[in-house]
C-alpha cells in the first residue's frame, strides 16, 4: 500500500486528478445530454466504473512491479501467499482512489438519497464489481511480460466494460434486439441491481435475484480461473 498508493499520492498528487476525472467526466456528459434526467443513474454508473477501473488498474500495477522491479519473484520466494499479496495490492487500489470515492459518495448522498438498506445493497454490488475486476486484473498481469501492454489491456477492458454497457443509463434505452448483448458484461448486472435498489429501474423480483446470482457466479468463476490459471511462478 505504501509503494503502490501512498507514496504515489504524496509525491505525484497530479495522478489523483485522473482518478477523479475518468468516472466524473462520463457523469457530466450523460447529465448534459439527458438535461439532468439521468443524473442519478450516472452517479451510480460512475461508482461502478470507478470500482471496476480500480480493480483493472491492478493489472498494470502488478505487471509494473513484477516486470520492472521483480517484486513478484521476491514474494514468490517468501512465505507470502498469492492471496495475501493480491489482497494488499487490491487494498492499495482502494486507498489510491479514495478522493474519487469520497466525491461519488457525496454526490450519491446529495442527489440519490439512498436509505441505510439501499446503501448496504449498493456497497455489496460495488464490492462484487471490484472483486470481479481484481480477479481479471491479477490473472492478466501474470501473463503480461510488458507494462505498456498491461496499461493498454487495462484501459481497453475498463472502457469496454464501463462505458459501452448500460452503466450510466438504464438498459431500457437499448433497442430490444441488441439489449441481450449487454448481458455479456458483468457491469450490466451490477447497474441493474444498483438502479433497481434505488427505484431508478423497475424490474421483477425474480430478475433482481437473478442479477445477484449471475454477478456472484461470475465473481466466483473468475476467482477460480485466477487460482487455477494465473502464472504465479515462472516456469
Amino acid at each position: 500500500m505504501l509503494v503502490n498508493s501512498i507514496y504515489a499520492m504524496k509525491n505525484y498528487p497530479v495522478v489523483l486528478v485522473n482518478i477523479i476525472l475518468s468516472p466524473i467526466s462520463f457523469l457530466v456528459v450523460i447529465n448534459f445530454v439527458s438535461k439532468g434526467g439521468l443524473l442519478d443513474q450516472a452517479i451510480e454508473g460512475a461508482f461502478i466504473m470507478s470500482m471496476f477501473s480500480n480493480g483493472m488498474g491492478l493489472q498494470s500495477d502488478l505487471s509494473h512491479l513484477k516486470n520492472n522491479f521483480k517484486l513478484q519473484d521476491m514474494v514468490v520466494s517468501s512465505p507470502t501467499t498469492p492471496a495475501v499479496y493480491v489482497l494488499g495490492m487490491a487494498i492499495s487500489e482502494i486507498v489510491y482512489s479514495i478522493p474519487a470515492l469520497i466525491t461519488l459518495v457525496v454526490l450519491m448522498g446529495v442527489f440519490v438519497h439512498p436509505s441505510a438498506l439501499q446503501a448496504l445493497d449498493l456497497l455489496g454490488v460495488m464490492a462484487l464489481m471490484f472483486s470481479t475486476s481484481v480477479t481479471i486484473g491479477f490473472t492478466l498481469s501474470t501473463f503480461s511480460s510488458d507494462v505498456v501492454q498491461s496499461f493498454a489491456f487495462s484501459a481497453l477492458i475498463s472502457t469496454l466494460f464501463s462505458t459501452l454497457p448500460p452503466v450510466y443509463y438504464p438498459i431500457t434505452y437499448i433497442p430490444l434486439p441488441f439489449r441481450y448483448l449487454a448481458y455479456l458484461s458483468p457491469t450490466t448486472y451490477a447497474a441493474e441491481i444498483a438502479q433497481s435498489t434505488t427505484s431508478l429501474l423497475k424490474i421483477s423480483t425474480a430478475m433482481f435475484a437473478l442479477d445477484w446470482l449471475v454477478l456472484i457466479a461470475i465473481t466466483l468463476v473468475l476467482a477460480w480461473v485466477a487460482v487455477k490459471k494465473a502464472r504465479w511462478r515462472e516456469v
